[in-house]
């Protein structure tokens, strides 16, 4: 699926490199889309059925053992749409990285695995001329994403060696690639636990790349489920940095807390703590975090503590503003009860795909196209020129390093938390709003 690009300004590398490139935001602003390039591309592999690793089909997969490739012709896909790439990959087995699991294991994942490139004509499959551009080893994770130069080359493949773990493994995959030649905007991996795992995967139809490309067709994100069955937010803080070093792209959800509440197993103290650890993590790589609320259950041994622990979602909020609202699962489920399991705690199916909608419509509204309230109110226009641009951004830090004052109305426009205060916490949610 091939769709438009929004063309956008990725990094700001020097104020003096944008004078000339200054993005107006008066009354939204879209993030630049990664669209899906591969779907029903030419496929070749050594045994298996290929195409069932690119097609609509997100319950189907490509089957084969290692040592095996996995290779798509690109070359009909004009160059100007992959000049750079994201090759991302995906596997049904139900828990993001069981390696931290007691006796978890995976099931036809890729463990050790070359991402390849090849500038052969297209048409037919190279034996030869093939250039590794990546290479992973050990890997436990279900799912990950790679980012490709694919300048002047017309094929891309995953060439496999051992999976789980071994010579002879099985393995299973779907593999998408993506153009990113306008920079990663449009990539998100989903932390979290059961919950998460079960309503994350991508492979029933109604996953929330396709709920996000149902609402706009320009956008098919790139998306990893995270979740990891019975796993408190103390292993999410203690894996997460390991976690991050493997994804490249840009929007984060934490979404611990269900177990920590079941019982009051962490104390919501601990709870806090953990996520406020996972959130500056993010924040450090220059990535958007994106915090939901803990779902509601009936389930008494959660439901007694949810209060204490959702109250930390909410202090977390206020104190770092970087953070994107995630769905509201407490009011929703609470409001929908239906949409629960006969345990209490866990959604229905149909819970699940309710979920996957309200995180597609929630994110859409706050990421997407976030709104503003109009050039006469527009907070971050500290100039007064009715646009978000670089001369805003250059006037903040002028004030931050006390280069410049401002009066009460630039103040305002420049207190972008909205928390009485202008300081670093306001530049970079600015530049967020600008160069995102």
């Amino acid at each position: 699926m091939r769709s438009p690009y929004c063309k956008n300004v990725i990094a700001a590398v020097s104020a003096a490199v944008f004078m000339s490139a200054l993005l107006p935001v008066s009354v939204s602003a879209d993030i630049s889309p990664n669209p899906l390039i591969s779907r029903n591309c030419p496929v070749y592999c050594g045994n298996g059925q290929g195409t069932a690793a690119n097609d609509e089909h997100y319950f189907s997969f490509w089957f084969s053992n290692a040592p095996d490739y996995l290779a798509y012709d690109l070359s009909e896909v004009p160059q100007e749409e992959r000049s750079t790439v994201v090759c991302a990959w995906y596997n049904a087995t139900g828990h993001y990285d069981p390696s931290i699991l007691n006796g978890g294991s995976t099931n036809g994942v890729p463990s050790n695995y070359t991402v390849e490139v090849n500038a052969a004509d297209g048409g037919s499959y190279p034996q030869d001329g093939w250039e590794v551009v990546d290479t992973v080893t050990d890997n436990t994770m279900h799912s990950r994403q790679h980012v490709v130069d694919l300048e002047g080359y017309n094929w891309i493949r995953m060439n496999i060696s051992e999976s789980d773990g071994k010579a002879g493994g099985s393995v299973s995959i779907q593999m998408d690639i993506h153009d990113a030649s306008e920079g990663i905007a449009d990539s998100w991996i989903f932390f979290g636990d059961s919950i998460t795992a079960g309503g994350m995967m991508n492979c029933y139809g109604t996953g929330y790349a396709t709920l996000v490309n149902g609402i706009d067709s320009r956008y098919f994100p790139i998306q990893e489920n995270g979740g990891i069955g019975g796993i408190l937010s103390t292993d999410g803080k203690k894996h997460i940095d390991r976690w991050l070093s493997a994804f490249p792209g840009e929007y984060i959800s934490i979404a611990y807390g269900t177990n920590d509440a079941w019982g009051n197993q962490t104390g919501a103290e601990t709870y806090y703590e953990n996520t406020v650890y996972m959130i500056e993590a993010i924040l450090k790589l220059g990535k958007t975090p994106v915090l939901p609320t803990i779902p509601y259950a009936t389930e008494s041994g959660v439901s007694n503590y949810l209060d204490d622990y959702n109250a930390m979602v909410h202090k977390i909020y206020e104190e770092y503003p970087q953070v994107v609202k995630g769905p509201d699962f407490y009011t929703f489920l609470k409001e929908n009860p239906e949409h629960l399991s006969s345990d209490g705690v866990h959604p229905s199916s149909e819970g699940y795909a309710a979920m996957r909608q309200l995180w597609a419509e929630t994110m859409y509204k706050a990421i997407y196209t976030a709104q503003t309230d109009g050039p006469s109110d527009l907070i971050g226009d500290i100039n007064g020129d009715s646009l978000l641009n670089v001369p805003d951004v250059i006037l903040l830090q002028k004030y931050l390093l006390n280069l410049e004052t401002f009066d009460m109305a630039a103040f305002t426009k420049a207190d972008c938390s909205g928390d009485g205060n202008v300081n670093a916490f306001d530049l970079s949610i600015l530049k967020r709003r600008i160069f995102a």
